[in-house]
């Protein structure tokens, strides 16, 4: 673990530095975990409550954080199972799959002022929807936010190899999703 990030953990675990630490923690990550969960979820309303969520969730846990893992691998994970979570919450509501849900965000993307993507954004956003759940999350942390696959490992707790698989396929779909559509 990084020095800074050694620090950061001391003063998050510390009852009397908690509150002024949590706050830094929330400056440094906020922008990526939003990313991260947006690219999950789709829409920004939604996006919004569960990074809430997820921070909440991290404020709660962080004396449980033992530091195995880096602290960022750690939240991402936390926000990747809350952006899922939300998305079955969904499909419980709607009484409809999570990729009925997943194609309902992707069709009000297109109404979605905080959707900055042209035609082929858009495109390329329906493609990635018809992906499986696991090769959707792998293809967004790699491509999106330009993760490595050591760092996918660590948040997904799967082996490299499985992820450069996961990629490779859901990179091959996309293709022929773009090229038939």
């Amino acid at each position: 673990m990084l020095q800074e990030e050694t620090l950061l953990l001391q003063e998050l675990q510390s009852e009397k530095d908690k509150n002024a630490a949590f706050k830094k923690l929330i400056s440094l990550y906020k922008e990526r975990l939003y990313w991260h969960i947006r690219h999950i979820v789709k829409s920004h309303d939604d996006t919004d409550d569960v990074l809430q969520n997820t921070f909440i969730k991290i404020f709660k846990n962080i004396n449980s954080f033992k530091g195995d893992s880096k602290l960022y691998s750690w939240m991402y994970r936390i926000a990747t199972n809350e952006a899922l979570t939300h998305i079955k919450r969904n499909s419980r509501i709607k009484n409809s799959s999570n990729e009925e849900v997943n194609q309902l965000a992707i069709d009000s993307l297109q109404s979605d002022v905080y959707f900055e993507g042209d035609d082929i954004q858009l495109k390329l956003q329906k493609a990635i929807a018809t992906l499986p759940e696991k090769q959707q999350l792998v293809f967004n942390m790699k491509y999106f936010q330009e993760l490595k696959y050591n760092e996918l490992s660590e948040i997904l707790e799967t082996s490299e190899g499985a992820l450069k698989a996961s990629y490779h396929i859901a990179a091959k779909k996309i293709e022929t999703y773009l090229k038939d559509n």
